[in-house]
């Protein structure tokens, strides 16, 4: 064959190739991976160090070029919310995650959404994306117990079965979900229960929705309470929330924290604990007050008492959930009957 055909054969051959390879990709889901910091984009200064690693944040593009085979599964596109770690996760970062998901699912090509977090208060934005969240479209937080440099690093294979939940049709509907150590877990059941161990969140009541297993992502279950596309909560308009703070109950507990709150502003108090009289004083200035429990796991059941003191209970909510959950019913309401309906049904 003469050089010139055979150039002319491999290069159609190239473009044949290039074709149906941009054909594939084309085809993959598009899922979104929002990034908000946490020890899943933290570095430390050698191999061996999981704790106090403060030497350096990944970025977006580092999480995706160290990951490259995410896009067997996925059309990936990213936006960086913000890096920071969880205890600096505030209201005004919680509300531009929550908008910034609601405008890309809202998209029709739109297949899902993976958010990064770190894991001390992941739970709690989780929930919170649970309530506000406009779609059935998966979203799937993901978080890691060791930094991104760690010899040991769990983050990345999280992120990697974060992106196939929510690249896979039968995630829809779950609400928001919390993806790690292969475990599929809801929004609202799960809590981190150890403050080192990869295994950390659990839940303890019900168990996880389902696993990311090699072959494939499995689900045996999905949640029964109201979330996301069944929501009356809607923060489209909202830039900020009502103050709520939490008491923790112990011997000898008694109203000094609910009088500080009431006196630095809060709108609601989530009480594990507290004097009966502050509660009342806090009620006579407008707070509104539920009832939740210190212990991990259990229902916190209505009682003849709590009716008649107009104090709502959680049900299995923590107390920090809770919090996440009252902030958004005193956006509606102040009526504590309306209160405890929405307590009862998410």
């Amino acid at each position: 064959m003469h050089p010139h055909s055979l150039r002319c054969v491999l290069t159609a051959a190239a473009l044949t190739l290039l074709s149906a390879l941009t054909a594939v990709g084309a085809d993959l889901p598009k899922v979104k991976l929002f990034t908000t910091g946490g020890t899943i984009q933290s570095k430390g200064n050698h191999r061996q160090k999981h704790m106090e690693y403060s030497d350096g944040k990944v970025t977006p593009e580092e999480l995706i070029a160290d990951l490259p085979e995410m896009k067997d599964f996925a059309d990936l596109s990213y936006m960086e919310i913000s890096n920071v770690g969880s205890p600096s996760v505030n209201t005004e970062i919680q509300l531009r995650l929550a908008k910034a998901i609601n405008e890309w699912l809202a998209k029709p090509e739109s297949a899902g959404a993976v958010v990064t977090h770190g894991t001390a208060t992941l739970e709690e934005t989780a929930y919170f994306l649970n309530l506000v969240i406009k779609s059935d479209k998966p979203v799937v937080v993901v978080g890691a117990m060791r930094p991104f440099t760690a010899v040991s690093r769990d983050g990345p294979f999280n992120l990697l079965n974060a992106v196939r939940t929510a690249a896979t049709p039968e995630a829809r509907g779950k609400g928001v979900m919390i993806l790690l150590n292969d475990e599929i877990n809801a929004a609202r059941e799960t809590t981190k229960g150890n403050t080192n161990r990869m295994d950390t969140f659990v839940a303890r009541d019900s168990g996880p929705l389902g696993f990311a297993d090699s072959d494939r992502i499995v689900f045996y279950r999905k949640p029964t309470t109201r979330h996301t596309s069944k929501s009356e909560f809607d923060v489209s308009t909202l830039t900020t929330l009502p103050r709520v703070d939490i008491t923790y109950g112990y011997q000898e507990s008694d109203g000094t924290a609910i009088d500080a709150f009431v006196a630095a502003g809060a709108k609601g108090i989530v009480l594990t604990g507290g004097s009966r009289e502050a509660v009342k004083n806090g009620q006579a200035k407008g707070v509104v007050f539920v009832n939740s429990d210190r212990k991990g796991s259990g229902r916190v059941l209505e009682s003849t008492r709590s009716a008649e003191s107009s104090v709502p209970t959680s049900d299995n909510i923590s107390p920090h959930k809770a919090r996440i959950l009252l902030r958004l019913a005193l956006t509606k309401t102040t009526d504590p009957k309306e209160i405890q309906r929405m307590f009862n049904e998410y």
